[in-house]
């Protein structure tokens, strides 16, 4: 499996210095782990609160920013099949949003957006937490896992 990744960093902050390589590194661990086997496309942007906000009121009919959005590629089956590199979709981190939760969770800036990262492209997947218990329980057993691989502690323990 070979990833392409297009990387949008509209918004950047010296708390959180995140190097291409470690994108990369991350969504491909993640891809590895559920057992993607073709080669794929992401699309991933940094944005800031205001961004944040708006993608998430008109997508989501939510009226705040949020730490992460996915966005699914919507192609048919049969046209992933003829295409030499399947793109999964689209993910867009508030890298301010994340700065704060890492703050109010005592987590470091680069290992909770490493966690919204796999969060995000598990979601470009298929996965989902908000369905029901059970599905909830599977994505995260699946972060941890992957977290884990990229040398991560869990992100559902709680933090002095």
């Amino acid at each position: 499996m070979k990833l392409n990744l297009s990387l949008q960093q509209n918004f950047q902050s010296p708390e959180l210095v995140v190097k291409r390589a470690h994108i990369k590194k991350v969504v491909e661990t993640a891809l590895r782990h559920i057992e993607t086997q073709s080669d794929c496309e992401i699309g991933i942007a940094c944005v800031d609160n205001d961004e944040s906000h708006k993608l998430n009121l008109e997508y989501r009919g939510k009226d705040k920013p949020t730490n992460v959005l996915s966005f699914p590629s919507d192609l048919p089956d049969e046209m992933a099949a003829i295409l030499d590199s399947f793109p999964i979709g689209d993910l867009v981190i508030c890298i301010p949003m994340v700065l704060r939760e890492a703050s109010e969770q005592n987590k470091a800036a680069l290992t909770h957006f490493t966690h919204m990262l796999v969060h995000g492209t598990l979601h470009l997947m298929g996965y989902d937490h908000e369905t029901s218990d059970e599905d909830a329980e599977e994505m995260e057993a699946l972060e941890i896992e992957i977290l884990a691989k990229l040398g991560f502690d869990n992100p559902y323990l709680e933090r002095d």
